[in-house]
């Protein structure tokens, strides 16, 4: 029985290395090494192939007994999307250089896909490669020159990039044939964040904090062995990306009234003076949603242990931002005046959303990226409609004109 087996790696494995002794990096790495990092992946990366549905046997376990955790939330991108990624399309030289140290929390991972003119319509993003004739000298995935192998320039603009700030590594969607349709014309890159070339600039956003950045990549050398998947098939790569984040974003593991209904139903506790028939209504209403998103990202969370994180993903995620969005603005009108404090306004760069730990306020205007990150609501809306209901497509003109031709 894989349980039993587990439970006695777990075991054995603790007896040897006593988290309230051995230094907190040696003991992931050791607990990598083990292959009880990730326990449905391959052996040798982290994994024992075994069933993904007993990694919560493994994670409690170790939890219980004080380990060090690999720093989910600083390293969500790295372990919610690229992790998955680099596993599907990566080299195997790829995958044993780069899945350690993220999962380690050693590196840590950003995303470069959004675009100033290329957000919503992220087919359409135009930061360019070009390959080298000669080879040139790109950096590598061990952070050094390629001398012989093909490498690829890369110019252009990323934005909204979270984490782009502290990444080692980036995701990077780049066009590689202008003269083919959109969708076809790109390539997927793992970019070195160090490389020459690679400047990031913070980008302030209405909460007064700067979680984003602006990045500018400038003549920057990537080597071809950063790449993953074929060249041209960009677009496959990347959905197999978003679908991971739509999951991560949307759903996350959450108990009954927990998350920001959590925080509604207590302010509406603590202000008896406040409430209101029409106000009791709505929350009772927004209450029963939010069980139903709980409960959709249960369903979600399964086929992501299937191995099969499908269209489904983006309801969840739509689910959650407008449920947030009402539950934020319900806070607002139940508080009144005192709901409009604001606590701080200095310029911050945190390594996470603190929804439940700051102001109403905060949370009110925080709330309004939801619709955004991770795909607008808008084209979710069209991906449920086409992959999930089966509805007819919107109507493409773009789909066989060259991304070169499309107007900008």
């Amino acid at each position: 029985m894989w349980e039993d087996r587990l439970s006695s790696l777990v075991a054995e494995f603790l007896a040897g290395h006593d988290p309230e002794v051995i230094d907190r990096t040696q003991f992931l790495r050791a607990r990598f090494d083990a292959g009880l990092a990730w326990v449905h992946y391959p052996v040798g990366l982290g994994g024992l192939d075994a069933l993904r549905e007993l990694q919560p046997l493994v994670n409690e376990a170790f939890a219980a007994a004080g380990a060090p955790d690999n720093s989910p939330h600083r390293n969500g991108i790295g372990l919610g999307m690229a992790a998955p990624t680099i596993l599907r399309y990566g080299t195997p030289a790829l995958r044993k250089r780069l899945l350690r140290p993220l999962w380690t929390g050693e590196e840590i991972w950003c995303q470069l896909f959004s675009e100033p003119g290329a957000g919503s319509d992220l087919a359409g993003v135009a930061t360019r490669a070009v390959r080298e004739p000669d080879g040139g000298d790109g950096a590598d995935a061990d952070g050094g020159n390629t001398a012989h192998a093909a490498s690829w320039i890369i110019n252009g603009q990323k934005v909204w990039t979270s984490l782009a700030h502290q990444a080692r590594w980036g995701l990077l969607l780049v066009r590689t044939d202008p003269d083919l349709p959109k969708h076809q014309g790109l390539s997927y890159f793992v970019c070195d964040m160090t490389a020459p070339g690679v400047e990031v600039r913070p980008l302030r956003q209405l909460t007064g904090e700067a979680e984003f950045n602006e990045v500018f990549l400038t003549d920057v050398r990537l080597s071809d062995e950063l790449r993953l998947g074929e060249v041209g098939q960009g677009w496959q790569v990347a959905r197999t990306t978003l679908m991971n984040e739509r999951i991560t974003i949307g759903g996350r593991p959450m108990p009954r009234e927990g998350g920001m209904i959590g925080v509604l139903a207590e302010a509406w506790r603590h202000r008896p003076d406040r409430r209101t028939p029409g106000l009791h209504d709505e929350l009772l209403r927004l209450w029963v949603r939010a069980e139903a998103v709980r409960l959709t990202g249960m369903l979600v969370r399964q086929q992501l242990a299937a191995g099969d994180p499908g269209p489904e993903g983006s309801v969840v995620k739509l689910a959650y931002a407008t449920l947030t969005q009402a539950a934020s603005s319900l806070e607002l009108e139940l508080l009144g005046a005192d709901g409009l404090r604001y606590d701080d306004w200095s310029l911050r760069r945190p390594d996470r959303v603190d929804m439940l730990g700051r102001t109403p306020g905060y949370r009110y205007l925080r709330a309004r990226g939801n619709s955004i990150e991770g795909g607008t609501s808008e084209i979710l809306r069209n991906i449920i409609a086409e992959r999930v209901l089966g509805l007819p497509a919107e109507p493409r003109a773009d789909r066989h004109t060259a991304w070169k031709d499309l107007p900008r």
